[in-house]
């Protein structure tokens, strides 16, 4: 199993609990597609540079897990005709062990 770093961008205005559905949600999906959670960080609401589809702000999950490669595509699907989800970036996350705590070195898929 790898370690993945996913980054949703949730709509304010269909997320009634400020998201916290969606982290539940999210947790038992990779816990089911035998993955492990490693942590869930709400990052709240933030104003947007731009707006995304007429959106002026969103909430904002980061979610590190590990799982299976080929469950990846499975999350990916699940989550890309759900409404409350504005943005999704899901990446491998490697990060050295002697790395000191907050940096992390990301590679693309």
């Amino acid at each position: 199993m790898k370690k993945y770093e996913a980054v949703f961008i949730l709509d304010i205005r269909k997320s009634d609990d400020e998201g916290a559905a969606f982290s539940q949600e999210f947790g038992k999906l990779v816990e089911s597609l035998g993955g492990k959670m490693e942590s869930t960080t709400a990052m709240g609401r933030r104003q947007f540079t731009y707006e995304i589809d007429k959106h002026k702000a969103g909430i904002y999950f980061d979610f590190i897990f590990e799982i299976a490669t080929e469950q990846v595509k499975a999350i990916k699907e699940k989550f890309v005709l759900d409404e409350r989800v504005l943005r999704n970036m899901i990446l491998i996350c490697d990060r050295p062990a002697d790395a000191p705590a907050g940096t992390i070195a990301l590679n693309l898929e």
